[in-house]
């Protein structure tokens, strides 16, 4: 209820963003599209959505783009979106992997913020050099690993932080599919076509993929730190060039006293499981499971007592899960809504960083540290399968 004679807070004037990639037929384009204004935080007003001019220009007029806003390519935009002044504030990168290190470059040496897809670069030479870009530039580098903006995740990760779990010991991480168990990129399915090839891909199939989103989400729950690994890569369907199953054995860094270990396997080529996101962590003193098919429960089981169930706005959900929770308990939210948290979280920190301030302590997206990490991962699990399973130092 308003109070007679009071103000609202003022509302903060939209983020201009521009989005390089993400055009006619690409989903993740519009994934991000609506995750970008589910919070009314962003206003897209400048794209170069396509690899080429025409295809660029058409996707601009779908989405009422100005024309003169909509270009052939990403350099251009950058030079001309930093002149103008009412020119982009960030620019989403939403291409395949061989596209990100060049593309982010060119906006970050622009003080343009940068929200980035996953994993970071195709190559993890090209994740050192952007690493050190983001580092020098005044601009903001975000990385859409979406998992960790869902409320139950972050619930799990403040129960850890808390110790409710004791030290941790075990973490485990799985994320199945089944939609490349058949050579479905031999047919031109898009997707599949770029996902499957090297040299827009990067070393890693499944692997960088999705089991860069499990690692992220495994490291982000439990706050450990990797330290090596041993990976069983394999390409079952005949003439895929990159992994498309991988079984990785983790020995983490001690913490707490102790040395965790970690089991994650990822696979696109495992029937009856469309999208089978999971993290399990168990310590001392208990353990959490989180199911992406089920986001908005948890469970927690403290050592030697029955599995208590933690719901999305319901009892037992702390502060961390309140934070990025839109609607009541008994109401779903999921993936668009997690993504939207990345975007929302993201907007935090460029409103702060236009008033000159420091962002709230409580904002929390990925990095472009996480994104080097993912490569790091990719990178030992390729050499540690060549050396058939070897233990490999990360």
């Amino acid at each position: 209820m308003a109070i007679e004679g009071s103000a609202a807070p003022a509302r903060e004037r939209r983020i201009r963003l521009g989005m390089v990639g993400g055009g006619a037929g690409a989903f993740i384009g519009a994934v991000h599209r609506i995750a970008a204004r589910l919070d009314d935080h962003f206003e897209l007003v400048a794209g170069a959505l396509s690899s080429t001019a025409e295809k660029a220009a058409a996707s601009g007029r779908e989405l009422g783009l100005d024309p003169a806003r909509t270009y052939a390519d990403f350099r251009e935009m950058a030079i001309r979106e930093a002149r103008l002044k009412d020119g982009i504030e960030a620019v989403a990168i939403v291409t395949p992997n061989h596209v990100h290190y060049e593309a982010a470059k060119e906006f970050l040496k622009r003080g343009i913020h940068v929200i980035c897809d996953k994993p970071l670069t195709a190559t993890l030479a090209d994740a050192r050099k952007l690493k050190e870009l983001a580092e020098k530039s005044e601009a903001l580098f975000v990385l859409t690993h979406n998992y960790t903006g869902y409320p139950m995740v972050r619930q799990a990760r403040e129960m850890v932080a808390s110790g409710d779990l004791g030290a941790i010991r075990l973490v485990q991480m799985e994320y199945p599919q089944d939609w490349l168990t058949e050579n479905i990129e031999a047919s031109g399915q898009k997707q599949a076509a770029w996902r499957t090839d090297p040299a827009r891909s990067g070393a890693g199939g499944s692997t960088g993929d999705i089991g860069t989103h499990a690692y992220n989400l495994g490291a982000f729950v439990s706050g450990l730190e990797l330290a090596e690994l041993a990976a069983d890569l394999d390409s079952f369907v005949p003439g895929r060039a990159l992994d498309d199953n991988a079984h990785v054995l983790m020995r983490f860094k001690e913490k707490d006293g102790v040395r965790a270990k970690g089991m994650l396997w990822c696979s696109q080529v495992a029937p009856g499981h469309e999208n089978g996101l999971k993290v399990r962590v168990y310590g001392t003193k208990g353990g959490l499971e989180w199911v992406q098919a089920d986001p908005n429960y948890l469970w927690f089981t403290p050592l030697g007592e029955p599995k208590r169930l933690i719901t999305r706005g319901g009892a037992g959900a702390g502060a961390a899960a309140a934070r990025v929770t839109r609607v009541p308990s008994g109401h779903p939210e999921g993936y668009l809504e997690g993504f939207a948290n990345i975007y929302s979280e993201a907007a935090r920190a460029i409103h702060a960083r236009r008033k000159g301030e420091a962002p709230d302590p409580a904002i929390v997206y990925p990095t472009v540290d996480d994104g080097l990490k993912g490569m790091v991962f990719v990178d030992a699990c390729v050499r540690s399968s060549k050396k058939n399973g070897a233990w490999t130092k990360v």
